[in-house]
């Protein structure tokens, strides 16, 4: 049997997605630039294509910027809104458990003069609404704080930070944007992009295309552009959109939002029913997923094994899990998330993390269970952990 549990990573494309993407490489394959008919057909799909994530997330068509994936998106919002914003302050605000898009951005505009507070979590991965609170000042001018936690799947309190941002900047002392990446919790959850100013998703995340991703605008508001050239997305964002892409994430986007509470379900019964099943059959483990976090992520510690070797042994029943971050994972280091959590070595150096989809059953869980419970009590009879 084969189980995908990576989704988080990325996700098998719809067949829909596919058929899409090959009809603009094979046949209609202009430059969405170009006078010509097949120049205007492209150009076609790629307002088709804004229009779809635009209603995806509750939106006008004319405040989503397509860009290359999540990390741009979130890239641009940053050094696209400080840019901006430096007459006004220097201050940025973000959680300490942010996507390394994120994270590496604050630390190169920290390198330019602007400062940077990072937001401490609990236990679980909520980020503190009191030291938030505290870290606003009058020279903040950005917040940039994630929905969905990547690696334990926290569902930060958004609709309250907006709330604390708005309340703060109507007493007239400064006015602050406030960025979320929804990568993770996009097509996974309901996701509406008002209230926020800037809000990134990822086309590869839904069931989408690797390669393409967007970035929410809100209307009216001033973002420099940090990539030049023929002014392609309304001067946002040169180069020569990317119209397979572009036009298979607006079916995935499309998709993504039919019958979503059934979809959800699907996964938080998948994702139920495997957390309750190692509960039971495997001892010594730390849960460091919140039961009311994200439906598709489930982040688990092994005590006495090391997650890598773990997940190695599973490959070879060709079940597929991560031990974190996709984006980071070829690189050495403990997960910066977990750390921040508050856990110790042991629980980091034991960490699976298991994403579902819509696509996975009950029926593969009870064969992950059984291999599971096998390779960890292999590793832990060999001394996998030193």
């Amino acid at each position: 049997m084969f189980v995908y549990l990576d989704n988080s990573a990325t996700t098998r494309p719809y067949r829909e997605v596919i058929s899409e993407m090959v009809k603009y490489m094979e046949t209609d394959f202009g430059n969405p630039s170009s006078l010509h008919r097949m120049g205007i057909t492209a150009e076609k799909a790629v307002k088709e294509a804004r229009r779809s994530v635009a209603a995806s997330l509750g939106v006008k068509e004319e405040e989503i910027y397509f860009t290359s994936g999540g990390t741009e998106a979130d890239n641009m919002a940053l050094f696209g809104a400080v840019q901006a914003r430096k007459r006004r302050g220097n201050k940025i605000i973000a959680s300490c458990i942010e996507h390394p898009a994120v994270l590496e951005s604050c630390r190169r505009l920290e390198e330019t003069g602007f400062r940077v507070e990072y937001i401490p979590v609990d236990r679980s991965g909520i980020i503190d609404m009191q030291a938030l609170e505290s870290a606003l000042d009058d020279q903040t001018i950005l917040i940039s704080i994630m929905q969905v936690n990547n690696e334990v799947g926290s569902i930060q309190p958004i609709p309250e930070i907006i709330e604390l941002k708005n309340k703060f900047c109507s007493a007239g002392r400064s006015e602050i944007l406030f960025h979320t990446d929804a990568v993770q919790s996009y097509g996974k959850m309901p996701v509406q992009a008002g209230g926020t100013d800037l809000l990134s998703v990822s086309g590869h995340k839904i069931h989408g295309p690797k390669g393409v991703g967007a970035l929410y605008i809100r209307k009216g508001l001033n973002v420099k552009p940090y990539l030049f050239g023929g002014g392609q997305e309304r001067g946002m964002r040169s180069g020569t959109e990317n119209v397979p892409a572009v036009a298979g994430f607006g079916i995935a986007a499309a998709i993504s939002q039919r019958n979503m509470t059934e979809r959800i379900e699907s996964m938080r019964k998948v994702k139920n029913y495997l957390s309750e099943g190692i509960r039971w059959e495997i001892s010594d483990i730390r849960e460091n997923s919140r039961e009311d976090g994200s439906p598709s992520i489930w982040n688990v510690s092994f005590f006495g094994v090391r997650g890598e070797v773990l997940l190695h042994t599973l490959e070879q029943s060709d079940i597929y899990v991560s031990t974190g971050s996709a984006c980071s994972s070829n690189k050495r280091g403990q997960s910066h998330v977990l750390k921040a959590m508050g856990l110790a070595d042991k629980e980091i150096e034991g960490a699976i993390r298991f994403s579902f989809s819509e696509f996975n059953t009950v029926e593969e869980m009870d064969y992950v269970l059984v291999r599971l419970k096998e390779a960890v009590q292999k590793l832990r009879k060999l001394g996998s952990f030193r």
